[in-house]
């Protein structure tokens, strides 16, 4: 990304309008507007793997059981309640009754079955559906009555109903496909490149404590933008009303201008962490595969990197080093005895030379005599990422080591690292919805979309890789909390020794809203500013949320 120029600085630091009371004109109504950091990749829930998708389909899509972002309870959705076996491997569902897509067909169990045959199919390879594979066979699926439906899968699935969050249900006889929806919601327009426009679904079953139906804003408007100073710059001349992700920088300027609209949740559950690429057709040179695929070169880059100085230089101190796929957030599934991540480029060198690698002069070479070289991608735009490189450059050149940056709109970077394959390392983070291990099925199973080092495997590669699968597998399909939490400490342990993704910094859960916004309780969890969206105002002018 471009340097902003001092011009730009200087506008922003004089451009700050003045907010108008949140105790003003509180008014149903309005457009609520914010941004998207990238292009939606998908407008099908089923297939969701990033932030922009993910948005569009919390937004939208109806879903069985929510979890409630802010106490962390599940609370009933579409079904009025649900009851799971006691040897964790049915879930029964009472539906509401009475219910209409937005395009007006009706909803009841039919729905629910072909949305759970269609996530559980194989060949769609859907990531939501990652998360309830606990064991080999197949789902059925029963309809006794238009508002019952029982769900039965081959393996115990442990913490199954809370899983359900993330299944948008779809219809099974509208001709509209999933585009027909449930949630408060639905895309009424979509320009590329520019903005997705949400309209009020007014066949949304919800009603607030009075008896009026919930939502309150007409509708939402997301616009596509990637340029997180041009983002700030928007929400402080009051033409978008929150930013559900605020990076450190931002933050601390925002709280020293005007505390009110910057919120910082705490330490959260989103990580930042790096990898390289081992997709064997990768077009890369033999010598770099080999490195990529060497346990020690990642252990000691790994070694090599200054987390403290990431977190307190790039993040402002908002945001710890980073263990692991875990987050310290996680009071119970954190495994506390892995080791503090240690910056020890020393290390790092005996490492490397054990491995066959050697040092010349001040450059690294392997046992072949290559020099030891690389480019990180990562996506325009986010400011933090391309100066986490920066650092990484200068810490790995205490090694020997030289790393070039390469930033691509989102994009090219999706389809390089999910298609092409050609790129040698990247940068990115995971965002965690969720605090069980089975929402993180979709990465650490060696078959799943996002186990990206070396995705969608017919068979495991390594033999780590499969023992990683045996305990997802494990951990999935039992009750008991304490097995799942050994097996999990065990997955904890094993990335942590073999370091597949380098784990860097775990981000504080930083948002910024507007005072014109009524209702909002931003939290730990993802979507922060968002969550309550149903119960959110606007102020007096619902077009703005700030006034010049």
């Amino acid at each position: 990304m471009r340097r902003v120029s001092f011009v730009l600085a200087l506008i922003l630091v004089l451009c700050w309008p003045v907010f108008a009371s949140a105790e003003s004109a509180v008014q149903s109504g309005g457009e609520l507007h914010f941004c998207l950091r990238g292009e939606p990749k998908t407008f099908n829930p089923l297939l969701v793997e990033e932030d922009a998708s993910e948005t569009i389909r919390y937004l939208t899509g109806g879903v069985l059981i929510r979890l409630n972002r802010q106490t962390q309870a599940l609370e009933p959705g579409l079904a009025v309640s649900w009851k799971v076996s006691a040897d964790g491997r049915s879930i029964r569902f009472h539906l509401r009754t009475g219910l209409h897509f937005s395009d007006g067909t009706p909803f009841t169990s039919e729905d629910v079955a072909y949305t759970m045959k269609a996530l559980m199919d194989p060949q769609l390879h859907s990531p939501t559906g990652d998360s309830f594979r606990s064991g080999e066979g197949q789902v059925a699926v029963r309809t006794p009555s238009a508002d019952s439906v029982i769900v039965t899968f081959p393996a115990p699935v442990a913490g199954l109903e809370r899983l359900f969050d993330q299944v948008a249900i779809l219809s099974a006889h509208s001709p509209k496909k999933e585009m027909a929806i449930l949630g408060p919601f639905y895309v009424a327009d979509y320009t590329p490149g520019s903005s997705v426009l949400l309209r009020r679904n007014t066949n949304y079953w919800k009603k607030d404590k009075e008896g009026k139906p919930l939502h309150y804003v007409d509708s939402i408007r997301l616009d596509i933008q990637r340029n997180r100073d041009i983002e700030l710059l928007r929400f402080r001349r009051g033409e978008i009303h929150l930013i559900n992700v605020l990076d450190a920088e931002y933050f601390d300027r925002l709280q020293k201008e005007m505390p009110a609209v910057a919120h910082d949740a705490g330490t959260g559950l989103d990580s930042e962490f790096m990898w390289f690429n081992q997709v064997p057709t990768a077009p890369l040179v033999e010598s770099k595969k080999a490195w990529f695929r060497s346990t020690e070169f990642r252990k000691a880059i790994s070694m090599a990197i200054n987390r403290a100085d990431l977190s307190r230089i790039v993040f402002g101190g908002h945001a710890q080093p980073a263990f692991g796929p875990v987050s310290p957030a996680s009071h119970f599934w954190f495994n506390s005895s892995l080791p503090v991540p240690q910056y020890d480029s020393a290390a790092a060198l005996r490492l490397l030379s054990q491995a066959g690698f050697h040092l010349e002069g001040d450059t690294l070479r392997d046992s072949s005599g290559n020099r030891v070289e690389f480019t990180v991608i990562t996506n325009s735009g986010n400011r933090s990422r391309e100066q986490m490189v920066a650092m990484i450059q200068q810490d790995l050149s205490q090694i020997g080591v030289k790393v070039n940056l390469v930033t691509l709109d989102f994009p090219s970077l999706i389809e390089r690292i999910t298609r092409t394959y050609d790129y040698e390392a990247c940068l990115l983070g995971l965002v965690n919805t969720d605090l069980d291990p089975n929402s993180q099925m979709n990465v650490w199973l060696s078959s799943a979309e996002n186990h990206q080092w070396n995705p969608k495997q017919s068979k495991p590669a390594t033999a780590w890789e499969a023992e990683l699968d045996r305990l997802m597998r494990a951990q999935a399909s039992t009750t008991s909390d304490k097995k799942r939490k050994a097996d999990w400490d065990r997955v904890q342990q094993i990335i942590f020794e073999q370091q597949p993704f380098i784990y860097l910094v775990n981000k504080n859960a930083m948002s910024a809203v507007s005072p014109a916004v009524i209702g909002s309780a931003p939290s730990v969890l993802d979507p922060h500013a968002f969550w309550n969206v149903e119960v959110l105002r606007l102020g007096p002018d619902p077009a703005l949320g700030a006034q010049k």
